[in-house]
Formats: structure tokens, C-alpha cells, sequence
């Protein structure tokens, strides 16, 4: 593997209510070591040949209630939102046909955008692999060097039953890369993102919270 040149420095602040302050990434790198740089939302026409983002949801389309989850890989309240929150979401209102859930990244660094990449690389795999990452997230997003990390995700995509080319090959799209950090720009800007994780529950934005009061809103917008 190539040596991988560093992202641009993004700052990291923890904030009150359980988040992790927003930053913008300029350059970055795949995880085969191809830099690319990332002035903003145009680049993805730019630099190559766009690609279409595919909007991941889980539920009926036609859902009552519309949640959009704005989350990161490597945020660790948003590894704990998924193992004390979503679960039950998943159960009582997902599953039910009650809620359309959407799941957006937000890129901070660049191991979260490698996270992004392995979790897209087979469309029908993705919350599973989303699962994958947000339970293992203290091995690989902390496994240290580029090497260890890429490594670490390769064994979750493998896990998942993704063949090795394929890894491979979704770790060093620059395209598509480029067009998921465009993708995540317009969509943060538009909402007013600014911390992960975030929820728009019908077009409202709202903090993490616990799944009571997840529960409460929901249970509100429904009209139970």
C-alpha cells in the first residue's frame, strides 16, 4: 500500500448535548493514497466525472413521519446513539412502516470518509455495514497508523461479504469521493448542520437525544 498523505488538520470539539462540532475538509486522501482536493461544492463536477449519491433510507418510502439521521462514522456519540437509540427506532417505528429513516454522512476526517466509501461500496449492504462500523468503531477508527485503519475496514467490508477487488476498487474512487464530501456539504449547508449527531423529524431539526424523548416527538407527529 502507498504512503497516505494526511488530511488538511480538521478540529475536533466535543459540545454540550452530546456531539461533535462540525468542520469542512479541503483535501483528503482514499485509502489506496490517491490525494484529492476538495475546495468545495463544485469540485465533484470538476476533478471528474460525478456521481450519483444514492439517498440511503430504511422503511416505506411513503411513510408518515420522514426522520434524516446526520451522523459520522468516527463520532463516538453517534456509535452510541446507534447502540442506544436506533435499535428501538428500528423496531417500533422503521419496521412498522411508521417512520422513513435516512441516514446522511458527515465527513470530519478522512477515516470517516474511508468508513463512507467500504458502507456504499454495496448499496444493499449498507446499514448493515453501518452497524458493522458504529460496533467496531473503538477498533477500527482507533487502530492508529492509515494502514491499520484501511485494514480494519477492509475486514469489516469482508465481514459483510463484499469480494476483496471490490474493497479495493471503492477505496480508491476519487470520483466518488469527491462527489459524497459535495453531496454532504450542500446537504449540512442546507439544513444548518452543525453537530452529529443531528435529526430533521419532518423538516425540524433536533439535538441527539435519548430514545424517550425520541419516542415522545415521534408518537406527537403521528398523532398517538
Amino acid at each position: 500500500m502507498k504512503r497516505m498523505i494526511p488530511i488538511t488538520v480538521l478540529a475536533l470539539g466535543l459540545i454540550a448535548g452530546g456531539g461533535w462540532l462540525l468542520t469542512q475538509p479541503r483535501t483528503t486522501t482514499t485509502a489506496t493514497g490517491q490525494e484529492i482536493s476538495l475546495p468545495g461544492a463544485a469540485v465533484a463536477q470538476e476533478a471528474g466525472a460525478a456521481v450519483e449519491i444514492i439517498e440511503m433510507y430504511q422503511g416505506e418510502a411513503d411513510a408518515p413521519v420522514e426522520v434524516i439521521e446526520y451522523a459520522s462514522f468516527t463520532c463516538p456519540h453517534c456509535a452510541n446513539f446507534h447502540a442506544t437509540v436506533y435499535d428501538q427506532l428500528k423496531e417500533n417505528y422503521i419496521d412498522t412502516g411508521k417512520i422513513k429513516f435516512i441516514y446522511r454522512e458527515v465527513y470530519f476526517d478522512k477515516y470517516g470518509m474511508w468508513g463512507s466509501m467500504i458502507a456504499r461500496c454495496e448499496p444493499t449492504k449498507f446499514f448493515g455495514i453501518t452497524d458493522l462500523l458504529y460496533d467496531g468503531q473503538n477498533d477500527w477508527a482507533r487502530a492508529g497508523s492509515d494502514g491499520a485503519i484501511a485494514d480494519g475496514l477492509r475486514k469489516i467490508g469482508l465481514l459483510a461479504g463484499i469480494g476483496k477487488d471490490q474493497l479495493d476498487a471503492c477505496l480508491s474512487d476519487g470520483d466518488k469521493l469527491r462527489s459524497l464530501v459535495a453531496w454532504y456539504q450542500e446537504n449540512a449547508t442546507r439544513d444548518g448542520i452543525e453537530s452529529t449527531p443531528s435529526f430533521l423529524i419532518d423538516g425540524k431539526k433536533y439535538s441527539n437525544m435519548n430514545y424517550a424523548d425520541f419516542s415522545a416527538i415521534l408518537d406527537e407527529k403521528l398523532g398517538g
